[in-house]
């Protein structure tokens, strides 16, 4: 229903893509500065766990009974994924009206394709009444579209590793400098455990400009603690339950936003109630250590095989996954599926798995100009010493490996959404 007006959009991409805000903040004008009739804005940056954060603190609005107007990005399998109205997806014919009229006021003048969606989601979220509303960077943060709300609520900081080097710069420093760029003047700003490098430019952030800093392991810890976790913050201490996803490293993003919720709650006003232990429990992201338990795909496994799906694609996310594998997976061989863009640090994500893994199929993306092809990603796992071998389609590598025990596919969010579009 939208896809044709998305096409028109894409192709208004400038041909350089330089870093700026003035192209999306004159869309907005003439749209009526939608960004300004918002509902209390958190305002989230890092490079892994931000989808995440953001999906315990919706929960957590929903179980008390608010609505939530949240913006993500990249979709998986429609684009409607990345724009969630008062607690649903957007519907798909206000989308495409809303998009038209985004394209109609732009007037044909050079924009990307996610400053104007970004617009787009603005002018939605301003039509519709919602108690908090939740935005992701889609790059970096200091030259984000979504970097236009003057007063947010608050800022988080996810972890800060490497990774888009080529937009962002090749050092920790640089690219902490551009993530601490949605830091706002009096906002405070909750930042998850950083590399000292890191924490050090995001300290200097917060003090030129005065925006209080509150940072894990000083001013509140989280722990996990039998099937549940410990949170501590200004004196009080919460147990609470293990997060709805999957993974060490979920303990600090769950915990990255039960501060959140904390904070918000302190400042009060029109900002909504939270019941936290409730969302830890329902809270739902897709392609994030999911298991695919139905589907063409599974019935390929043997009986009693796991299928799972990870979008993680940079060598924090390797890291990540492999140390997953070391504490949960050591009952049973691991087989990879492994599908990158040429962009990413194939070789980075995949080390740290090396050892945890018995075998690898590789795959191109399907439908994807920048996939890394499948001959080069079994390459580049070969180098790092997995036994390797291409494939021509999903289905081919999950059949290569028939027999696997436990299969992971990963490697992209974009694998992921085809995975989810091909196996319903």
């Amino acid at each position: 229903m939208y896809d044709a007006v998305l096409a028109r959009l894409t192709g208004l991409h400038p041909k350089v893509i330089d870093l700026a805000l003035d192209r999306v903040l004159r869309l907005l004008a003439a749209l009526g500065h939608p960004e300004r009739r918002l509902p209390p804005v958190v305002h989230i940056a890092g490079t892994n766990g931000k989808g995440s954060t953001l999906a315990y603190l919706r929960a957590m609005v929903e179980a008390a009974g608010g609505r939530a107007h949240v913006y993500t990005s990249p979709h998986l399998v429609r684009f409607a994924e990345r724009i969630r109205l008062a607690g649903a997806l957007i519907d798909e014919a206000e989308l495409a009206a809303i998009l038209a009229e985004c394209e109609m006021v732009n007037s044909g003048r050079p924009i990307t394709f996610f400053e104007v969606t970004t617009a787009a989601a603005f002018l939605a979220f301003a039509r519709h009444p919602a108690d908090l509303c939740l935005l992701e960077t889609g790059l970096g943060g200091r030259f984000d579209a979504t970097n236009v709300i003057e007063r947010p609520a608050l800022t988080l900081l996810t972890p800060i590793s490497l990774d888009h080097q080529a937009f962002l710069g090749d050092r920790l420093e640089l690219i902490a400098a551009e993530k601490a760029g949605i830091l706002k003047p009096g906002v405070p700003c909750l930042s998850a455990r950083q590399e000292a490098p890191a924490l050090a430019v995001i300290a200097e952030r917060a003090a030129a400009i005065g925006a209080p800093l509150l940072v894990e392991g000083r001013d509140w810890t989280v722990a996990e603690q039998d099937e549940g976790m410990l949170f501590s913050m200004a004196g009080q201490t919460m147990a609470l339950p293990r997060p709805a996803l999957a993974g060490a490293h979920q303990i600090g993003n769950a915990g990255l936003a039960v501060a959140a919720a904390c904070v918000l709650g302190r400042i009060g006003g029109a900002l909504p109630s939270f019941d936290i232990a409730e969302g830890l429990r329902r809270a739902e992201w897709p392609a994030r250590l999911q298991r695919l338990t139905r589907g063409p795909l599974p019935a390929l496994l043997p009986p009693g095989g796991e299928l799972w799906l990870d979008g993680g694609h940079n060598p924090a996310a390797g890291q990540i996954l492999a140390d997953f594998a070391a504490a949960r997976w050591r009952d049973r061989p691991l087989d990879l599926v492994v599908g990158m863009l040429a962009s990413k640090d194939s070789h980075g994500f995949l080390e740290p798995l090396a050892p945890r893994v018995r075998r690898l199929a590789a795959v191109t993306i399907p439908g994807e100009a920048n996939a890394l092809p499948a001959a080069q990603v079994a390459a580049v796992a070969a180098a790092a010493g997995i036994q390797a071998q291409p494939a021509t389609s999903l289905g081919e590598a999950v059949s290569a490996l028939a027999s696997a025990d436990r299969l992971l596919i990963c490697g992209s969010l974009y694998l992921a959404g085809a995975v989810l579009a091909e196996n319903g």
